[in-house]
């Protein structure tokens, strides 16, 4: 099998060398971060995923601590999703094997919420679900950091909580069980992997000590991003020169003919895997066959997942329908309790472009006036970086924009149905997050299933 990191350096030399670099490259301010985490912070674990970044973000951790603070042991945890290619699982062991005596290993199997983008009658599915062991798509790990419902420490943990809610509380439980003292943790998240990713660390608030790589999460409890400024091609080439062990899914990634910005290791039933999942069937028959009976809609999302039924690329109208018509027919196909999330959504956003109004850009709005849309100006919007005007729209909400060549940001009844059709259930495609009224409920779990007392 050929080493993926080797591929890509002759492409990394080319890029290099047209850099500008001022004064230091990127690993030596990885180098400078390290040393101001380990200076500043008490308890510090790497969040590994076993994907490229976190596993290049945990060896040079690792390579750094035993040069400079060989007595200082850090924590390593894994958040298992139970569902992923053998690869993955034969990678995460080998790392474990080879730092479980350098470090505090904690490899979590708990059953969590995790989002689903394959049925419009499921929003989560739950790895390591107790209540379907039979179903498993792999056994429990048998290691005796291995973390679940049998052997859970964790304190600050509760049954079937969301998967992002799990990973902040590890955290919280991290700095109790160490004392109370400054902790942090370190994920491989870079900024260039999207433009969503790269605003949220340009935009950070509550950065510490005026970083924008540093965040808050809970009282004594930070998140840390140093490999925020590096590109994929860094991540390899340092792969390469370190000689790194590294999950060799990406090789079968390679070999399938993968794009690098395709290539991920994470859940396969979220958004951005659906479209891959596929593969599954290629590269890992015997996972495949127990992903199919595991999550309703595997089968359905692998063989339709980059079709329209998917909202994948450029979708056609029934005949006879207009967007709006067709999305309030598929809406009246769903569930009682789907079809209310969609339509809350819709209707906030109705009522936010009616009054509101979003931030657009100036040639953009240029193109709508052209076009004759009825819109209007009302003041300037704090949400974008060049502060843009607010726009608000007079009267129905376009049927669809396809007139407009900017049309991404612009509200319309075809983007509501693309939501319906993409099994979209946060409605992400149309910018948003989870609802006030969500984050109240998952605030109401965390209360109710606190067992410590203590001030946030």
């Amino acid at each position: 099998m050929e080493n993926y990191g080797k591929l890509l350096d002759d492409e990394w030399k080319v890029i290099t060398t047209k850099r500008k670099y001022t004064t230091q490259n990127v690993y030596d301010a990885l180098q400078n971060r390290l040393h101001y985490i380990f200076k500043e912070f008490d308890n510090i674990f790497v969040s590994f995923s076993g994907g490229k970044d976190s596993g290049l973000l945990l060896n040079l951790t690792l390579d750094f601590q035993k040069k400079y603070y060989p007595k200082k042991k850090i924590g390593v945890f894994h958040q298992d999703f139970e569902a992923q290619y053998s690869v993955t699982t034969e990678y995460v062991e080998r790392t474990f094997t080879r730092i479980e005596k350098d470090v505090e290993p904690y490899w979590v199997c708990l059953p969590m919420a995790t989002r689903t983008a394959l049925s419009n009658y499921e929003m989560f599915w739950y790895p390591w679900d107790d209540a379907k062991e039979d179903a498993w798509v792999r056994p429990m790990p048998e290691h005796p950091y291995v973390i679940n419902l049998k052997n859970n420490p964790i304190t600050t943990y509760h049954y079937r909580m969301h998967q992002e809610d799990l990973a902040k509380q590890f955290g919280r439980w991290y700095r109790i069980s160490h004392g109370n003292k400054k902790t942090i943790c370190l994920l491989g998240i870079r900024a260039d992997e999207s433009m969503q990713r790269y605003s949220g660390i340009l935009h950070r608030k509550y950065g510490y000590d005026n970083t924008c790589w540093i965040s808050s999460q809970f009282k004594n409890v930070w998140c840390a991003s140093p490999l925020y400024d590096w590109t994929i091609y860094d991540v390899w080439h340092a792969n390469y020169v370190f000689s790194y062990d590294y999950n060799r899914l990406y090789d079968l990634y390679y070999k399938s003919g993968l794009k690098l910005d395709q290539m991920r290791v994470a859940s396969p039933f979220g958004d951005y895997a659906k479209e891959s999942l596929n593969l599954y069937r290629v590269i890992d028959p015997e996972i495949w066959a127990k992903l199919v009976g595991r999550v309703r809609g595997a089968n359905f999302g692998a063989i339709y997942g980059k079709t329209k039924a998917l909202g994948y690329r450029n979708l056609t109208l029934p005949e006879g329908h207009t967007w709006e018509s067709y999305t309030k027919f598929l809406l009246d196909t769903l569930p009682v309790r789907i079809r209310n999330n969609y339509i809350k959504k819709f209707q906030t956003s109705i009522e936010f472009w009616h009054n509101v109004g979003g931030g657009l850009e100036e040639k953009t709005i240029n193109e709508l006036i052209e076009h004759g849309y009825h819109i209007r100006r009302n003041g300037v919007s704090n949400y974008t970086v060049m502060k843009n005007s607010r726009i608000v729209f007079e009267g129905k909400l376009p049927d669809h924009t396809d007139d407009i060549k900017s049309s991404k940001d612009i509200p319309s009844w075809k983007r509501m149905c693309y939501c319906i059709l993409k099994n979209d259930h946060i409605c992400r495609f149309m910018g948003f997050g989870l609802t006030k009224k969500q984050r109240d409920n998952i605030k109401l779990l965390k209360e109710k299933y606190q067992n410590i007392g203590e001030t946030l």
